[in-house]
């Protein structure tokens, strides 16, 4: 039961506003000395804890990058992009970002993209400058435009990262079917994954397409 004096010093450190990083540490070390483990293997286990998540620490380094990058004008240089461009509509834009999500998680790299790194600092500041392209927009409109950037991101990686054999999703149902004596390779569940992935992206592209419709082109001498 002295393994369990970890969990009392986690709810004494946060009762009492310590450092969270702190309190963990300190859960951890006490819940590994009731244990009986020495300093050494104490650790051990945070270097092998550490080194099996180590993917969870990249996010903290990419988006002081992507801070330091808008603070210098990366949303204005992507406006200015867009508007430059002739015939660059708003679903237009985000069909293609939409085809670039779905196929990059089909092969796994969900984290190259997302909201984060992608849609507020370049995907929709770029729907909005082609959005402005086309007609004087409302403060809904507006609203609307980011909206849909952030909904396309969320379709291309929700329905592409299916098709990926090695994604969680893929992987449980395996282990489910499994164990219900049912024995599938991943790749026969991902495969059906692309039909569900094909009918995402035209339905959302018709979405898409009837968002520049409501936005109209813009009129002529304007």
């Amino acid at each position: 039961m002295w393994v369990l004096s970890g969990i009392a010093v986690m709810v004494l450190g946060f009762v009492l506003r310590f450092n969270p990083l702190l309190v963990v540490v300190a859960a951890a070390a006490v819940t590994g000395v009731a244990a009986g483990l020495d300093l050494q293997a104490i650790v051990s286990a945070f270097g092998k804890a550490f080194n099996n998540t180590r993917y969870v620490s990249v996010v903290w380094i990419v988006l002081p990058v992507i801070g330091l990058l808008e603070a210098h004008g990366l949303q204005e240089r992507a406006r200015g992009l867009i508007a430059g461009l002739k015939g660059a509509t708003t679903g237009r834009l985000l069909t293609g970002y939409l085809l670039i999500r779905q196929v990059s998680s089909a092969l796994g790299l969900t984290s190259v993209a997302g909201h984060a790194q992608t849609v507020r600092p370049l995907v929709a500041p770029m729907a909005e400058a082609a959005a402005e392209g086309q007609k004087d927009l409302t403060e809904d409109e507006r609203e609307h435009v980011k909206a849909m950037s952030a909904a396309t991101d969320n379709i291309g990686l929700f329905f592409g990262e299916d098709i990926f054999i090695a994604i969680g999703s893929i992987l449980l149902m395996v282990g489910f079917l499994e164990q219900q004596g049912i024995i599938l390779s991943p790749f026969q569940l991902s495969v059906w994954a692309i039909p569900t992935a094909i009918a995402a992206f035209v339905i959302h592209g018709f979405r898409l397409w009837r968002l520049d419709r409501q936005l109209g082109q813009k009129e002529a001498g304007q």
